[in-house]
């Protein structure tokens, strides 16, 4: 029988990439712990660390609220273009 696939949740993935960051337990022990197969424990460690930066970088990950108002100001200038 074949398992299925299962969608975890950011929060759980951060917890996880966290414990395997801390390095208190081995990759097989988190693996045991969590159900999780040590390949992926790795992978979202990995990206946990790479993504990390992004908090502290001068531009960071834009807001909702920059989105809408990015969407606005392109609708506006697609506007004007027509105009012209």
């Amino acid at each position: 029988m074949n398992k299925s696939r299962r969608k975890h949740s950011a929060a759980f993935k951060a917890e996880v990439a966290l414990a395997a960051i801390k390095e208190r337990e081995t990759l097989s022990e988190l693996s045991a712990r969590y159900g999780i197969h040590p390949t992926v424990i790795s992978t979202w460690k990995n990206e946990f660390l790479k993504r990390s930066e992004e908090l502290f970088s001068k531009h960071g990950p834009k807001s909702e609220a920059d989105f809408e108002k990015e969407r606005r100001d392109l609708y506006a200038k697609i506007g004007e273009l027509e105009m012209q």
